[in-house]
C-alpha cells in the first residue's frame, strides 16, 4: 500500500501545473463551502442566544426590524423614545409575564451605553467577573469585550459621548464609574457598558436642563426607548402585539419573526456562495476526471511495463485511485484552512468595526465531514480512468506506437 501511495504521489506530480491548477480549483471550492458554513453557524447560533426567550419588542412607531435589531442586537439606531407610562401599561397587561424596559442614546467609544435594570443581565444568566452590579445612577458594568477593548477595569472613570457612534460631544461633567466587569458569555451583553435607567436621565436632563424648573419639567416627560417583553402565556402571541400597535406611538415587533425574516435574507445570500462554492467543485472535478484520463493514455506504456513485471490489473486501478485520492485529500486540508483564515479575518474586521461579533477559532463537527465526502467524490471521478486502466489489454499497449 505504501509503494503504491508514492507511485501514486509521483505520477500525480509528473504533470505539476495542471496539479498545482487542480488543487487550486477544488481548495477554492472546498473553502467556500466551509467558509459559508463555519459563518452561518455561528451566526444562527448567536442569533438564538441574543433572542433569550424575549417575545416582544415594543418601541416607537416605525420598522418593526429596525427596533428588533436595536433593541435585541444594538446592531441599529432606534426608531425613538416611547413615554414611561407606556412601560407600566404594558406591566398592567394580563398576558405579561416581565417587561424590561432600556435606554439608549450615548456610547463609550462606539460601544452602546444602555440603560437597563439588573433583570437585563439576568435575563442572559450572566455573571460577574470583577467588582459588583451597579446599585446607583452613574455607576457602569461593563461586557467582557468592552473591558478587553478599553482596558477598564472596576474603580475607573469614564465620560460618555452623545450618540451611537464616536465623534459624539462627549458628557464630562457626568462621568460614570466602573464598579463590575461581566464574565464573557458570548451574547449581547459582552458588547455593552450597562448602567442604570436614571444614569441615562441624569446625564440628558443635566445637559439639556438650564434650571430647577427645567429640571422638574424634563423628570415629568421621562421617556425609555424600548421595552423586551415575555409573554405570560401563548396567548400572547395572539392579542398583545395588536393591542400594542393599536396604542398612539408604540410598535410591537416580534423578534422570532423578524428573525426569520433576517435569516431568510442572509440565507439568500448563504445560498449563492454555497453555489458558488459546488460550482467550483463541480469545474474542479472535471478537470481531476479529465487530467486522470489523460494520465492513463499518456501513462500506457508504463502501464503495460507494470503488468509485465507482474503487477495485477486491479493494482493498475488502485494506482489511478489513490491519485484522485492524494490530490482531493490535499484540496479538503487546504480548503479547510482558507476557511479558518477567512473566518479569522473577518471576525478580526467585524471586532475592529464593533459589529456582530465572531469567533475566529470557531470550528464545526460539520466540516469535519467534508473529508469523507470528499474521497468519495474522489473515487467517483477516478472511476472511469481507473476503469480504463483495470480493462487495458498489455499486447495491445505494447504494440501502440509512443
Amino acid at each position: 500500500m505504501l509503494s503504491g501511495l508514492r507511485l501514486a504521489w509521483r505520477l500525480l506530480w509528473l504533470r505539476p501545473l495542471a496539479t498545482v491548477l487542480n488543487l487550486l480549483l477544488l481548495a477554492l471550492g472546498w473553502g467556500a463551502v466551509a467558509f459559508v458554513l463555519l459563518v452561518s453557524e455561528q451566526v444562527e447560533g448567536r442569533v438564538q442566544r441574543d433572542l433569550a426567550g424575549i417575545d416582544l419588542v415594543v418601541g416607537a412607531k416605525g420598522s418593526p426590524m429596525q427596533i428588533m435589531l436595536a433593541g435585541v442586537f444594538h446592531l441599529d439606531s432606534p426608531t425613538g423614545n416611547i413615554p414611561l407610562e407606556s412601560i407600566e401599561l404594558l406591566r398592567q397587561q394580563p398576558l405579561v409575564a416581565e417587561v424590561l424596559p432600556l435606554s439608549l442614546g450615548d456610547s463609550l467609544r462606539g460601544w452602546r451605553i444602555v440603560g437597563a435594570t439588573p433583570a437585563y443581565v439576568a435575563l442572559y444568566g450572566a455573571q460577574l467577573q470583577q467588582g459588583r452590579m451597579w446599585a446607583a445612577p452613574m455607576q457602569a458594568v461593563l461586557g467582557a469585550e468592552v473591558a478587553a477593548s478599553l482596558g477598564l477595569k472596576p474603580g475607573d472613570h469614564f465620560a460618555g459621548s452623545h450618540g451611537l457612534g464616536e465623534g459624539g460631544h462627549e458628557h464630562g461633567d457626568q462621568p460614570f464609574e466602573v464598579v463590575g466587569v461581566l464574565a464573557r458569555s458570548g451574547t449581547v451583553l459582552d458588547r455593552l457598558v450597562l448602567t442604570d435607567l436614571a444614569s441615562v436621565w441624569q446625564v440628558h436632563e443635566e445637559h439639556h436642563a438650564l434650571d430647577d424648573s427645567d429640571r422638574a419639567a424634563l423628570a415629568a416627560e421621562r421617556e425609555v426607548t424600548l421595552a423586551l417583553v415575555r409573554y405570560r402565556s401563548p396567548l400572547g402571541a395572539a392579542m398583545l402585539p395588536r393591542w400594542v400597535n393599536a396604542q398612539e406611538g408604540l410598535q410591537a415587533a416580534a423578534p422570532a419573526l423578524e428573525t426569520a425574516r433576517l435569516l431568510r435574507m442572509v440565507g439568500a445570500g448563504r445560498e449563492v456562495l454555497q453555489g458558488f462554492g459546488y460550482l467550483l467543485l463541480l469545474s474542479a472535478l472535471l478537470s481531476v476526471f479529465i487530467t486522470l484520463l489523460a494520465m492513463v493514455r499518456e501513462r500506457q506504456g508504463d502501464l503495460a511495463l507494470l503488468r509485465l513485471m507482474g503487477a495485477p490489473a486491479r493494482r493498475l486501478a488502485a494506482l489511478v485511485a489513490w491519485q484522485a485520492l492524494l490530490l482531493v485529500g490535499l484540496s479538503v486540508a487546504l480548503g479547510l484552512s482558507l476557511a479558518h483564515a477567512g473566518l479569522a479575518g473577518l471576525a478580526h474586521w467585524l471586532a475592529s468595526q464593533q459589529g456582530f461579533p465572531l469567533a475566529a477559532g470557531y470550528g464545526s463537527l460539520h466540516e469535519l465531514a467534508l473529508l469523507p465526502l470528499g474521497l468519495l467524490v474522489a473515487l467517483v471521478a477516478a472511476a472511469w480512468p481507473a476503469w480504463q486502466a483495470l480493462r487495458a489489454d498489455v499486447t495491445q499497449l505494447l504494440q501502440t506506437p509512443h
